[in-house]
């Protein structure tokens, strides 16, 4: 199936995690001009570096989500060395485990305009060329806690919640002009973020990480954690031609993990 991205360039976020590397794989396998962007420049390089090596097109980017006003910047270089973007997957990472109450002030904020603020200036400062080109697409990766909160992930539910909200009205503001907004969430998928996650579970509780992970798996009808190549290619999906009639819709890639319908 041609998912009509040929020469399209996408800027991903991220892009140097374990979703975020899957995302621009799964994009560039598909001919897309991948912007590989990561507050990591040496993990964004690594992931940019292996995509040329299987011949497709890439770049490294250094990007600190926090530092909202180089956004305009940065993406004027973007469109004056790769070209205006086309693909934007919104990827973020995630605050440091904590109960939602609290917290101080100060880290709300911090996360907040890292996780969403950014987000929403970023994807203003891309919309206006969508526009005139009438094609877009916007893809905001987040969590599974927005369909069922996860215990002490306070404040990554709540935030990433917002995101969704906001994604759902920009769709109905848009789609007239040729572009998606869609959210997609993961489930339990096999990244180091999980690793890290089952990790502080296992210290908070006394258990093993095995006896942790095996629990979690216990969870999951597919029996197992998700690929990260099976998480790429449901983004790369709805970046494509044939997702078009897709949009303010949130997809769960999670092997069924969520009971909530």
């Amino acid at each position: 199936m041609d998912l009509g991205i040929k020469n399209k360039t996408a800027l991903v976020l991220g892009g140097g995690g374990g979703l975020g590397s899957a995302i621009a794989a799964s994009l560039a396998q598909e001919g897309a001009k991948v912007v590989v962007a990561d507050l990591n420049l040496e993990a964004a390089t690594a992931t940019a570096d292996k995509l040329r090596a299987d011949g497709l097109t890439a770049v490294a980017m250094q990007w600190d989500l926090r530092a909202l006003d180089a956004i305009d910047s940065q993406v004027a270089w973007i469109e004056a060395n790769v070209g205006a973007v086309d693909i934007l997957v919104n990827n973020t990472g995630g605050p440091p485990p904590t109960p939602s109450s609290g917290q101080a002030a100060d880290l709300w904020r911090e996360h907040f305009e890292g996780m969403v603020l950014s987000v929403i200036k970023l994807t203003d400062r891309v919309l206006p060329g969508m526009r005139e080109r009438q094609w877009g697409r916007i893809i905001t990766s987040t969590s599974s806690g927005v369909i069922a909160p996860i215990a002490n992930l306070g404040i990554s539910n709540a935030l990433r919640m917002s995101l969704v909200g906001w994604s759902k009205t920009l769709a109905r503001e848009v789609g007239k002009d040729g572009i998606t907004s869609n959210i997609v969430l993961p489930g339990r998928i096999a990244t180091a973020r999980i690793t890290f996650l089952d990790e502080a579970r296992a210290k908070r509780e006394g258990r093993s990480v095995e006896d942790v992970s095996r629990e979690s798996t216990g969870t999951i009808p597919v029996g197992r954690y998700g690929d990260p190549k099976e998480y790429g290619d449901a983004v790369a999906f709805l970046a494509s031609t044939r997702a078009s009639y897709i949009t303010g819709s949130t997809i769960r890639v999670d092997g069924g993990l969520i009971a909530s319908i």
